[in-house]
């Protein structure tokens, strides 16, 4: 439901929605790629761990830089994983 009264703010809103739901994909992708290390890690394969590791870590990297998480978060992220896998 659009509140917006003129032209700019209706179309404003509209975009704010489009962002917001590909936001959303986005941030699924992330949180997908993070749970597939932790399952390998909590299968204590090391080498499928490492695997996904490489492959999550430029997802975290991307949404860091667009700015759809925090660089230290998704800093923090990679650091705890990476110890976890070295604890394997």
């Amino acid at each position: 439901m659009i509140l917006a009264n003129t032209a700019q703010a209706k179309k404003r809103a509209r975009q704010a929605e489009k962002h917001r739901q590909h936001n959303t994909g986005q941030r699924s992708a992330l949180r997908t790629a993070t749970k597939k290390v932790v399952a390998a890690i909590g299968a204590k394969n090391k080498a499928g761990a490492e695997a996904a590791y490489k492959a999550a870590v430029p997802v975290l990297d991307s949404m860091a830089r667009k700015g759809i998480i925090h660089k230290n978060k998704a800093a923090r992220h990679k650091s705890r994983l990476s110890g976890h896998i070295k604890a394997l």
